[in-house]
């Protein structure tokens, strides 16, 4: 019989293999972390492994067991292999732009912004199965673990860094498209009680600084840059830096891929 859902292999996984080197490392250099190095990557076959014990020892608690939590995640990533795609895209985003990140293992084990990104992953995939109780108690437990607020409907791209994640909330209808950046504290929000599609829409490439507040269901466009502590109530132009409250055009966006550069300095060179 012909596995459907064959495991990935080590060799073939440039993101898992530095992943069981640095956990070897770290676990020879400080012995105090070997039994949590030992069980959750090295005693593990592969990401996927890795990845379901990492969220079922995050988000099991006192409602679901560590091990039933896990049952369900693995289901979901045994079964849709784009879980585990995001996962190391996600893993990559953060190591290429966080100057704090010296490697895949780091935000992986440490990062809760990571952490959260992942634990949604699996709650959309259950509510896209019909599961919606069971996405919604992934949402609940998300939340009071990480602070991150994230709707098992929304759609969210990979290649995604959330820096921190403290505070980061993400409506229902919203959309964030591959590789953007997103930092603390941001909302993608609705503007009051009306329903259907009413959160925004957050297009490929572009860096959200901390505290941004984008409310409503209007467009956020490409490779754009959104000030911290902006309040965006319109449309965001491609290639644009809005900023203030309420948010305005003040420039370009800097660069090509605002996203990878996290550059959050607006020059005056920049400015129209």
């Amino acid at each position: 019989m012909v596995d459907v859902n064959p495991r990935p292999k080590a060799v073939l996984d440039p993101v898992w293999s530095d992943m069981l080197k640095d956990a070897a490392d770290w676990a020879e250099q400080e012995s105090a972390l070997a039994s949590w190095m030992h069980a959750s990557v090295l005693d593990q076959q592969t990401f996927e492994d890795a990845l379901s014990y990492l969220i079922s020892q995050k988000i099991g608690g006192t409602e679901m067991s560590d091990l039933s939590v896990y049952q369900v995640v693995h289901n979901a990533v045994l079964s849709d292999r784009t879980i585990g795609e995001a996962a190391r895209a996600d893993l990559s985003a953060t190591y290429e732009r966080d100057p704090a990140c010296t490697s895949y293992l780091e935000p992986f084990l440490y990062f809760k912004g990571f952490h959260a990104l992942q634990a949604y992953r699996i709650s959309h995939w259950l509510w896209g199965h019909g599961r919606e109780y069971l996405a919604k108690y992934f949402q609940s437990r998300i939340a009071s673990v990480f602070g991150v607020d994230i709707h098992p409907a929304a759609t969210v791209g990979k290649g995604i860094m959330v820096d921190h994640g403290t505070g980061l909330v993400i409506g229902e209808t919203a959309v964030v498209e591959d590789g953007v950046s997103l930092l603390h504290a941001v909302t993608l929000g609705g503007t009051g009680k009306e329903t259907g599609d009413r959160h925004p829409k957050v297009r490929r490439g572009t860096m959200i600084g901390a505290g941004a507040k984008i409310l409503g269901n209007i467009e956020v466009g490409e490779c754009s840059r959104v000030g911290a502590g902006s309040v965006v109530l319109k449309d965001v132009e491609p290639h644009t830096t809005v900023a203030g409250v309420p948010a305005k055009k003040v420039g370009t966006a800097g660069c090509d891929q605002p996203a990878l550069s996290m550059n959050q300095q607006f020059l005056a060179e920049e400015y129209d």
